[in-house]
């Protein structure tokens, strides 16, 4: 494996690199790949619209077909910040308007490809923003095979088309979760949920964890909360109310009775909405409802140990 920088007049970086990773990853046998610290793309689903596809300029690698907004991460750039940054640069997606569901990760060693699925909450147009696009056209998922398709987007597409129909979701029994350590959280029940709630934001799970396809999901999560705990103050994550990856969304259902009843229904709302929902309690009585609703459990242990593993 070697690295080549771009030549002085390719096109595709008419002035040069402008960051370490715009660079070629040149296999022992020829092949190359742009991205020095690998690459990723965005793949945007609108319900209505479909999928917002790039048509890639004709000099560009593979240029003339259809595919991705995306390219070249930069050092340390975590997948998820690289490919809406890309997106924002080659089709002009605003901040924000996308929320990640799951990645897919092709890894060849030498090099990988992060996709990025991701969910359009706030509708936009997409913008020609650089010179590497010939057009940007939403596209139905239906007909997005019928498009000269980019090779390694075809390749990934069917895997990728049969799990945009798979929405998982964790519903939290927050009581549980704060009470499995004894931190001091009875001092200040509403303090502790609201600690929870930060750490829960932009929460990823491996896909083995839901015995699904991919790489991380990022599943929706709601919080149900009660008694004291219904105090928290309503400002999640940050000063801005997020973690930094662009979403912060953790919703909370104030339990008005018993906790279990509103996890239980919680459950049951977003199973007839076609949902796969987690039920994240330690409790057994509480467990079996969920269960005989069709649910799946996991224990408070569970979830603390993807919190700690991800703020280790």
């Amino acid at each position: 494996m070697t690295i080549v920088p771009p030549s002085p007049g390719e096109p595709r970086r008419p002035s040069g690199p402008r960051d370490p990773g715009d660079a070629w990853v040149v296999s022992d046998a020829g092949e190359k790949y742009w991205g020095r610290f690998g690459a990723a793309g965005l793949l945007a689903v609108n319900s209505e619209r479909g999928i917002l596809l790039q048509h890639r300029v004709s000099w560009s690698h593979f240029g003339g077909t259809w595919g991705l907004p995306g390219g070249a991460l930069h050092e340390s750039e975590s997948v998820i910040v690289g490919a809406l940054r890309e997106a924002q640069e080659e089709a002009g997606i605003p901040d924000g308007a996308v929320r990640p569901r799951f990645t897919s990760v092709l890894d060849l060693g030498i090099w990988s490809y992060t996709t990025v699925v991701g969910d359009v909450r706030v509708a936009f147009e997409p913008v020609i923003s650089d010179p590497e696009s010939v057009a940007l056209e939403w596209v139905p998922i239906d007909e997005v095979a019928e498009r000269p398709l980019h090779p390694g987007f075809g390749d990934a597409w069917p895997v990728l088309r049969s799990l945009l129909s798979v929405r998982p979701s964790l519903v939290v029994d927050g009581a549980n979760v704060v009470g499995s350590v004894p931190d001091g959280w009875w001092k200040d029940r509403a303090g502790a949920a609201a600690r929870l709630r930060s750490r829960l934001e932009g929460l990823g799970v491996p896909a083995e964890e839901f015995d699904v396809a991919g790489s991380v999901w990022f599943p929706e999560v709601v919080l149900v909360v009660e008694g004291q705990a219904r105090d928290m103050p309503d400002v999640a994550g940050g000063a801005d109310g997020s973690r930094g990856d662009g979403f912060s969304d953790v919703a909370v259902v104030r339990a008005e009775a018993s906790g279990d009843d509103a996890i239980v229904a919680e459950a049951e709302r977003r199973l007839a909405a076609g949902e796969s929902v987690t039920v994240v309690t330690s409790d057994r009585g509480l467990q079996a409802r969920a269960e005989a609703a069709g649910a799946r459990v996991q224990s408070a242990g569970w979830l603390l140990g993807l919190l700690n593993r991800r703020e280790s």
